[in-house]
């Protein structure tokens, strides 16, 4: 199966995980990234019965538009049924890497306003250590020379995103060389650095599910 056979598999795989919550009226929180875009166009077909969506991005805010569903501010939709989401990395814990659309920010707060936390991948997403894809980091423009020094002292290589600014208007910094050992204490020492505005890892607020695309087909882990 190619790449794009798997995700599209795990997609379907998360559709029927979250027919029910459709079902319930339940709001459902919707992320960014190729993975992703495969599981908004199959969710078209549920489109009449969906009661609102809050996307992590406007790139897809303007995809679920596009099919003609609801999108909502997420201030006014409160507590999320569940979100789903793609990763760049995933530890056996669930603990994940994301960021590299450079949507994290929203992402992570999508995922906290959520009962539950699905995420979709393939195989190759799954790795034993977290830290071989560079870690993004969110910074507020003034601030990344200065983080950059912190993460530099930390141990890892950071290097600025050129030519990109987030959703938020802030730029990206990618930690290379960085591999992590205990995500949650990274997580919290990197948001610890003033104008980090978060980070790329998912270990506070692991997935709670996590679908993986293999030839064999999709493979469900639960924590």
């Amino acid at each position: 199966m190619t790449q794009d056979e798997l995700k599209r598999a795990v997609a379907q795989a998360a559709i029927s995980k979250v027919e029910s919550a459709i079902a319930d009226g339940e709001i459902i929180g919707i992320g960014t990234g190729s993975t992703a875009n495969f599981f908004i166009d199959l969710l078209a077909d549920y489109k009449n019965d969906i009661r609102g969506t809050v996307a992590s991005s406007e790139a897809s805010a303007e995809r679920l538009k596009s099919h003609g569903i609801e999108v909502l501010e997420l201030n006014n939709a409160g507590t999320l049924g569940v979100y789903v989401d793609g990763a760049d990395e995933s530890n056996h814990h669930l603990e994940l890497i994301k960021g590299g659309g450079a949507a994290l920010t929203r992402e992570k707060i999508a995922a906290a306003a959520s009962k539950e936390f699905i995420c979709i991948a393939d195989e190759s997403k799954l790795v034993d250590r977290l830290g071989a894809f560079p870690l993004p980091i969110e910074v507020i423009p003034m601030a990344r020379s200065l983080v950059g020094r912190e993460v530099v002292k930390l141990g890892g290589n950071p290097v600025y995103r050129e030519g990109v600014v987030t959703d938020n208007g802030n730029v990206i910094i990618d930690v290379y060389d960085f591999m992590i050992d205990v995500p949650r204490k990274t997580e919290e020492t990197l948001n610890n650095i003033p104008g980090v505005v978060t980070n790329g890892l998912f270990a506070l607020r692991p997935a709670d599910v996590l679908l993986l695309g293999t030839p064999d087909g999709v493979k469900e882990m639960t924590r």
